[in-house]
This record gives C-alpha cells, sequence and structure tokens, in this order.
C-alpha cells in the first residue's frame, strides 16, 4: 500500500506534536506501508543554514527506505496572521497539485493542521478515487469561537462549516482524539461507524522522570534546584490565558518567593509574556526557548508540576498531548482547563489537581496545595506514569493507526 501525506511541517521543524508524527510514519514503515510525502521547504525551528540545506534537497528517503520525501520552495513563516494564511493557501495550492500528480497512491491521509487540509483530502480522493482517512486534532471552526476570533453564526463560522461539513462527508474514516471529539461530529450528522477514537499517546521510553540533579537545564539556564517549579511547555499562544499566569505568578512572587515558574516555547504571544514581566516587574517567571526532542525528558522533569491551562471555551472538545508527556515524567498535572474528559482523567487516576478555566483563584489555590504538601505532589505524579503505562503507550496508539488503514487492504 501507497500512502499520500501532505504535512504542514515535516523535521528538521520543531513543533509539540512532532514526535507524534514521527512515531506513527515509524510504525506505518515497520508493517511495510510505502509512503510518499510533499512538503515546503522546512521554516518552524530552524535556523537560515539549515533551512537553505533543506531548500536544495529537493528529494529525499526516510523511514528506511520507507517514505519517499518531496520538498517544494515556500517564503518562511512569520508571525503575521495575514502573511501565515497566505502562506498555508499557496502551500495547499502545490500540494493539491503535487496530489494529483503522485502516482500509484492507494490511500490518503491527513491531519487537521491548517483545517483546509480537510478540503485538499476530499478533492484528492474524488480526483484519485483512492479513501480518504482524516485525523481530527482540532475541531474547526469551533476552535475558533473559543478563542473569540470568530462569532457562532458569523461569516468565518459559516465558513468554517462548509468546510467542516465538506471533509466529513469525504472522509471515508475520521480519527479523533477524544470522546468529546466524537460526540462533538456526530452531533453534526458524522456516522458513528466512519470514526475511530484513538488517544494521543507519548513514548514512554522517551518521556520518563529524570532526577533533579541530573536535569541538564537548570545548570544551562542557571535555575536554582531548590525551588518549587511549576512549568509550562508547548505553544506560547493567544489561547493559553498566559495574562492570568502571570498574575498568580505575580501574587505568589512575594507570599512565596520559592514558587517558580518556568515557561518553555515559543508562539505569537510570548512577546507580550516579555513584556509584561517588565513591565509588571515579575521576578520568579522564566522563559526558556523550545528545545529539542532528545531533551523532552529533561523539560518534562523540569517542574514539580505541569500546567496544562487555556481561556475559557478554547479547550471544550480536547485534551492537550502535552498532558501525556508531563504524566510519563512521573509529574502531576495541574490543570485550569474547560471541563471535560480531562478533569475526568485527572479525578480518577489522581494524577493532578483540576479547576475550571479562568478560575484564577482555585488555580493559585492548587499551586499552594501542591507546594505546602510535596509527598502527595510526588504521589499524584507516580499516577501519572502509572495511567500512561497501562493506557497511553507509543505502541498502543500506533497500532490503532496502523489497523486503521489497513482496514483498506495492504
Amino acid at each position: 500500500m501507497r500512502i499520500l501525506l501532505l504535512p504542514p511541517y515535516f523535521k528538521p521543524e520543531q513543533m509539540a506534536s512532532s514526535h507524534l508524527d514521527d512515531n506513527r510514519y515509524v510504525a506505518f514503515a515497520q508493517v511495510g506501508f510505502d509512503m510518499e510525502l510533499y512538503v515546503s521547504s522546512p521554516t518552524r525551528g530552524v535556523d537560515d543554514e539549515t533551512r537553505l540545506r533543506y531548500e536544495e534537497l529537493k528529494k529525499d528517503v526516510d523511514y528506511e527506505g520507507k517514505m519517499k520525501v518531496y520538498r517544494f520552495s515556500m517564503f518562511r513563516e512569520g508571525k503575521n496572521p495575514i502573511l501565515r494564511a497566505l502562506r498555508y493557501v499557496l502551500c495547499w495550492c502545490k500540494q493539491l497539485y503535487y496530489g494529483w500528480k503522485a502516482k500509484n497512491i492507494d490511500l490518503i491521509y491527513l491531519v487537521s493542521t491548517p483545517p483546509i487540509q480537510g478540503v485538499l483530502g476530499g478533492l484528492l480522493k474524488k480526483i484519485k478515487r483512492v479513501p480518504f482517512v482524516y485525523n481530527l486534532q482540532d475541531i474547526f471552526p469551533d476552535s475558533l469561537v473559543g478563542t473569540g476570533l470568530a462569532k457562532k453564526g458569523g461569516l468565518l463560522w459559516k465558513i468554517g462549516r462548509v468546510i467542516e461539513n465538506f471533509t466529513y462527508r469525504n472522509a471515508d474514516k475520521i480519527i479523533v482524539i477524544s470522546e468529546d471529539f466524537k460526540r462533538n461530529i456526530m452531533a453534526k450528522g458524522v456516522p458513528e461507524e466512519k470514526i475511530v477514537v484513538v488517544y494521543n499517546w507519548v513514548d514512554e521510553e522517551a518521556v520518563k522522570h529524570v532526577a533533579r540533579e541530573d536535569n541538564k537545564l537548570f545548570d544551562a539556564y542557571g535555575l536554582d534546584r531548590k525551588k518549587f517549579y511549576i512549568t509550562y511547555s508547548g505553544n506560547i499562544g493567544l489561547t493559553q490565558n498566559m495574562d492570568m499566569l502571570l498574575e498568580v505568578a505575580k501574587e505568589l512572587e512575594t507570599a512565596e518567593p520559592d514558587i517558580q515558574f518556568v515557561l518553555i516555547g515559543e508562539g505569537a504571544y510570548k512577546k507580550r509574556v516579555q513584556e509584561i514581566i517588565a513591565e509588571k516587574n515579575i521576578g520568579n517567571v522564566a522563559l526558556l526557548p523550545f528545545q529539542p526532542y532528545e531533551d523532552i525528558s529533561h523539560v518534562f522533569s523540569l517542574g514539580d508540576a505541569g500546567l496544562v491551562i487555556s481561556k475559557p471555551g478554547v479547550g471544550e472538545n480536547s485534551v492537550p498531548s502535552k498532558t501525556w508527556s508531563i504524566l510519563s515524567a512521573s509529574r502531576p498535572v495541574l490543570a485550569n482547563f474547560d471541563e471535560n474528559e480531562l478533569k475526568t482523567i485527572v479525578a480518577e487516576n489522581q494524577c493532578g489537581i483540576f479547576t475550571k478555566a479562568g478560575d484564577k483563584e482555585a488555580f493559585k489555590q492548587a499551586i499552594l496545595d501542591l507546594y505546602n504538601d510535596k509527598s502527595r505532589c510526588e504521589q499524584l505524579g507516580r499516577n501519572g506514569r502509572e495511567f500512561i503505562l497501562k493506557n497511553l503507550t507509543r505502541a498502543v496508539g500506533t497500532q490503532k493507526y496502523v489497523e486503521v488503514i489497513k482496514e483498506f487492504g495492504v
């Protein structure tokens, strides 16, 4: 079987979820699937020298010869939302062309970033008359409503619903990352038999506990090992409620000086976070750059607890995949999130503390509870690791993807 892949990003680009793609591709290769991938020249998390090298490498072979990689030129992705949207559209047009030209394709597999990829898959399915498997990682336009970028019933929302309906109608299988996602799209008319729930997993061998004395990030960034750390790792964007987090940090700075916050990552709101820290003279928050994947255990072992946080209305149907990395590193989840499956998982497995998105006082109290009872904090972390090993390992997750693909013949 030859699978057509049209992702928005591909290694050496660095993203919070890139390991999931890599794990899937490894699993596909191991069972003998051939893959043909078309992607733009790298832009995220790469320097100019690396970008130039890959721009010159138009064709490559990866995953022990089972994947052919074809790259096309495209300007760098910036922070301007209009230019970013334009870049997505231009990449979409090129991927439509290359997908149309690709020979001997048996199946199309696409992920829902950006959401117009679903239309790409639907069109190519009609052109090439092959099955289309869609991996739904974000529900559009619901996510725009949650962030305030669109209003339900507005023009952008209506366009999003047209895109959504076209995608769901033409996909032969839709892989969703939670039961909440499944209920959401079933309410929009998607037949249950078309949907498969596969939670995003974590590579339990790649993400595990690193003792504080062995964690190189403390030395690399001059962090005091004696402090109590709350860490956030991932996209620092508009939806993560960084304003509330910084308010809590400022309020705790004098009251509990041993509590420190570390934010690891990049994003459209990072510059504003830096400005707020400077304006309010917040001294207990450190900003670290995005770290390479090989250091992921050090990243998620850095804190005494790991943050999953968003503004109200943003995470109604999602469980962020960073949750699994936090738990896999034997750290409790400190969630300030919309009430959904995440709340149930945290409560039933006693692997963290859940507070409602936007509830600043409850969130602050949760931090203090962990700080004041460190033995409980450590036990919650151990519970989280146990939950991962029983339910969300790499082998279990990738095998489910393989099974979905195999439904369409080998």
